[in-house]
This record gives C-alpha cells, structure tokens and sequence, in this order.
C-alpha cells in the first residue's frame, strides 16, 4: 500500500522539472542583478569614481586600454554600478557570462563591452562528450557557496542528468575536472592529482570568482589565484557564486547542447 500511495503521489505532482532550455529560462532574483556591461567610452578622462568602491580591484584605468572591468574577478556587489556617476557599468539581469577564453571576461576594450559566450568544445571532444559527461568536483579552498550551487543542479528542479551530465566520485570515471575555490597551498597537491588521475581527454571547469583568479583573496601568499596559473582551463564561469543557471549554460554551451535565446531578465539601470 505504501508504494502504491508513493506512486499516486508522484503522478499527482507531475513532472517539477524546468522546461529550460527548452523553454524560457527563469528569471534571475533581484538581487543577483546578472552580468555586467561596461560601455568605457561614457568614462571621461579622470574619473576614478568607482575604482575604490570594488573590493578585489576587478576595475582599473591605463593609459592604454582605459576603464576595464574584470569579471573573472568581480564579486558582483554591484557597489560600482552605484558609485558610477555616469552609467558607465551596468547590470543586464543575464545569466550567461561562461567563456572559453580568460581574456574575454575583460570587459571595456573596443567592441568587447559585454562577456563573449563560450563557444562548444572542437569536433572530437564534442562528440566524446556531448551527450554523457562526468564530472569530478574538487573544492580547492572553497567557502561553501560554489559548491552548494552546483549541487541544486542535482535535485529534481533542475536535473542535470537529463543533459548526460553527472558528478562522479572518482576521478578515473571522471572526463572533466570542476574546481571550487582559490586553490589554496594546501589543495594544489590534491588537486594536481586528481587531475593526473583523469584518463585523456579530459577538460577544466573553473567555477567562480576564486577558481577563476582567486577573488576576493587575490594575492594572499596562501592561494594560488586560481586553477589557471596550474592547470589548462577549457570554460571560466565567473560569479560569487554563479547562479546555477549561469553553471548549467555555460555546460549547455561547451557541450553544444543550447539554442541560442534572448535574455527574460530585465536590464538594470546604475544605482
């Protein structure tokens, strides 16, 4: 009787599962406010308004590129949006920010205003990969966040399994390695074997501000600043944490598993 009333229950609830990407993707909460863009040409010469306003020095001024914003080490406070007096820097409300390439979470040079989206991974891998992908997770230093927004992409909302993606507990099963965290002293041995552990081909996912540069803990002698500086990474998805949304696209992406849709958040204006 149990089982049958367990059964009767399900078929009740129906299917929780959101329809995304098939469907439109949820919106983001208010308070995450989503990727960043920065138009540096409404920067006027001198100003300086919102360079001591961000924590981890995600923003700086040269000669030679101006105003530049880092989002591989932006925390996403948003306290520049605020201090901005000119609507330089503003919040989109997008979820998609995961690149391939380091250098194109460098927002403010010509023509790179907003985040370039990862593009999928070559033939060979993609069709290794593209539809059963096991990951293996290794929190190098993490406070927790990071870690906990990859796990809600296992419950029953939002089922990452049904992409052909699961986390795996060994690293031999494993074809990609997810790193949390600023890879602190002592987690780059554990993390190197891991790695070592992995059979070709295998990929590095780094997820969040500190995998990505080490922020907010950015030249502390403990950390590494980031799985870059040790090992090849093949999708940066930055945040503080990134939204499991933003997670699950850029995973969409690398695999090639996403049609493109516009954004459903709104745009945010400065303050």
């Amino acid at each position: 009787m149990y089982a049958l009333n367990t059964i009767i229950h399900r078929l009740r609830r129906g299917c929780e599962t959101m329809d995304y990407p098939k469907g439109e993707a949820p919106p983001l909460p208010d308070r995450h406010g989503g990727a960043l863009r920065l138009d540096a040409a409404k920067c006027p010469d001198g100003c300086r308004e919102c360079l001591p306003v961000c924590p981890t020095e995600a923003i700086a001024q040269t000669g030679e590129r101006g105003t530049t914003l880092d989002l591989g080490r932006c925390l996403f406070c948003a306290e520049c949006v605020k201090a901005c007096p000119h609507g330089a820097i503003v919040q989109t409300g997008d979820h998609r920010m995961a690149v391939r390439r380091r250098e194109d979470l460098l927002l403010g040079s010509p023509g790179n205003e907003e985040v370039r989206l990862a593009e999928a991974l070559d033939g060979k891998l993609r069709k290794l990969f593209g539809r059963s992908l096991r990951l293996r997770q290794v929190s190098a230093g993490g406070d927790g966040a990071d870690e906990a927004d990859l796990n809600v992409l296992g419950t029953i909302g939002w089922d990452i399994g049904r992409f052909g993606i699961q986390f795996v507990a060994s690293p031999r099963h494993a074809d990609g390695l997810v790193v949390t965290g600023p890879v602190t002293r002592n987690m780059e041995l554990a993390l190197r074997k891991t790695w070592e552990a992995m059979p070709e081909p295998k990929i590095v996912i780094a997820v969040g501000a500190a995998a990505i540069s080490g922020a907010p803990f950015i030249g502390s002698p403990e950390v590494k600043g980031g799985v870059g500086s040790i090992l090849p990474v093949d999708l940066f998805i930055p945040g503080w944490p990134p939204h499991p949304l933003t997670i699950l696209d850029g995973l969409l992406r690398l695999l090639s598993r996403l049609e493109e849709k516009a954004p459903t958040g709104p745009t945010h204006g400065p303050g």
